[in-house]
């Protein structure tokens, strides 16, 4: 059963937006909002007059491109991960060969 979306308020460079969102991830989204009202504060720095939009969108390119770095890794072990069990399975085909003869 499917719960309905609910309002959820988030604050980005002290300004309030409401947010819909399944009340099961609303943690997660408040996690975000948090980690990402951090990264906008911290591109501001102390230039107050700086634009937001601008603020938002290197924000966002940034968090993108650590996502990005993490998925590659992940890929990166994912493959090598892999490339041992194989590996692996082909040791013990050779071991059953071996003890079958």
């Amino acid at each position: 059963m499917s719960s309905a979306s609910e309002p959820v308020n988030i604050r980005l460079l002290d300004r309030e937006y409401t947010v819909g969102c399944e009340p099961d991830e609303r943690d997660s989204l408040l996690a975000a909002a948090k980690l990402l009202d951090q990264r906008m504060r911290d591109i501001r720095g102390s230039n107050r007059m700086a634009a937001i939009d601008r603020i938002a969108v290197l924000a966002a390119l940034n968090l993108a491109h650590e996502l990005q770095q993490i998925k590659g890794e992940s890929e990166g072990r994912d493959r090598e991960l892999s490339r041992t069990l194989n590996e692996l399975h082909r040791r013990l085909d050779d071991l059953f060969d071996a003890t079958a003869r």
